[in-house]
């Protein structure tokens, strides 16, 4: 494996105040970094103070867009252990974004291993009030200054760590999201299963969009028909009808959300039947014209479950759950929390606990 070499910083930065924590401004004192040179596989991998990037300005990311990123977290438990969910799915994740976007694959035992040295050194970022974590972003871009379209043939791979209170900061109270209906996001055979950079600058118009009509999120429909669900701007997204929780397949164009999986794994464990399939926009307002369209939600790794109260289409609207919290949506939230958070017993494996 590579080795990781420390230089540590002299000069350690004060801690925010936990009660005004937002989400992802506020970095720690380091960051992880290891380069790529074609011929030379990955090396120099080393932990370093954070702080700028020195780059040249004709470095292939700016122009052609070679660059994905992941996002997971580090939870602290109520007796001090310091614990991750999932992670190996994350690095997993990562290579499958890296191999569409012609990236180097990354060894994801030496890409843990970076987390956890990392992690080490900056233990004491991870904050302990309810609802808190440290957000982990691992990136990876293309370095080489050339003009001219391939792929580059040097990068660079970062994690770097905040510390952040909720995502939304009114907490588990619903959101409301819109249809989308001028703009796409992906389509089958493009990125839209990654989490490539692109991927992402390609959703903002849709997200500018709802948010200027006073919505929270911006929920994107298959880019062909457009009438099928994909997902929502920042989440995977599941509808409960008549007792069934319906979450679109992945065929391409939706990310394979880690949060994702884990609520289907925990709906069959609870022996709520759970289901992958096309689910259109016309069915999900009509479920609900017959009352049988109980309650919906996003699932992701910032803000684990946000419950849905209102579904805007065109001029169309309807309101879930009077407006409040769904039963299944605050139950499973209850649940991934008191996993990740080490209070309630952990049947699935899922945790990973930082040695320090």
């Amino acid at each position: 494996m590579i080795p990781i070499v420390k230089h540590l910083s002299k000069s350690l930065k004060p801690k925010p105040d936990q009660e005004k924590l937002e989400f992802g401004k506020v970095f720690t004192d380091h960051m992880f970094v290891a380069d790529y040179e074609e011929g030379k596989g990955w090396h120099q991998a080393s932990i370093i103070p954070y702080g700028p990037i020195e780059i040249d300005p004709a470095a292939m990311v700016f122009h052609y867009g070679q660059a994905v990123f992941e996002g997971m977290k580090c939870y602290r438990a109520e007796d001090g252990r310091l614990l991750l969910f999932r992670p190996e799915m994350n690095f997993k994740r990562m290579n499958a974004s890296d191999e569409r976007m012609c990236i180097p694959y990354i060894d994801e035992d030496f890409a843990m291993e970076a987390l956890l040295q990392l992690l080490k050194v900056e233990r004491d970022w991870v904050p302990s009030l309810e609802g808190t974590s440290l957000y982990i972003r691992p990136f990876v871009f293309a370095t080489e200054s050339a003009l001219g379209v391939h792929p580059s043939r040097s990068y660079k791979f970062f994690i770097i760590v905040s510390p952040v209170g909720p995502y939304y900061k009114e907490g588990l109270n619903p959101v409301r999201i819109c249809l989308e209906e001028e703009y796409v996001r992906a389509v089958k055979g493009g990125v839209g299963f990654t989490k490539g950079a692109a991927n992402y600058a390609i959703s903002l118009k849709g997200q500018e969009k709802a948010q200027k009509s006073g919505y929270t999120q911006v929920l994107w429909m298959d880019g062909v028909e457009r009438k099928y669900i994909e997902e929502v701007g920042t989440m995977n997204v599941f509808f409960v009808i008549d007792g069934e929780a319906i979450t679109p397949s992945l065929t391409g164009s939706i990310l394979p959300g880690v949060t994702r999986d884990s609520v289907m794994r925990i709906l069959k464990s609870w022996g709520i039947k759970a289901s992958e399939r096309r689910i259109s926009a016309e069915e999900i307002f009509e479920a609900h014209a017959a009352g049988k369209l109980e309650e919906a939600f996003g699932s992701g790794t910032a803000a684990v479950i946000s419950p849905i109260s209102e579904l805007s289409w065109g001029s169309r609207n309807i309101t879930l759950c009077e407006g409040k919290t769904g039963k299944l949506a605050g139950r499973l939230y209850n649940e991934l929390t008191g996993i990740q958070y080490g209070r309630i017993e952990d049947r699935f494996g899922w945790v990973k606990e930082v040695p320090l």
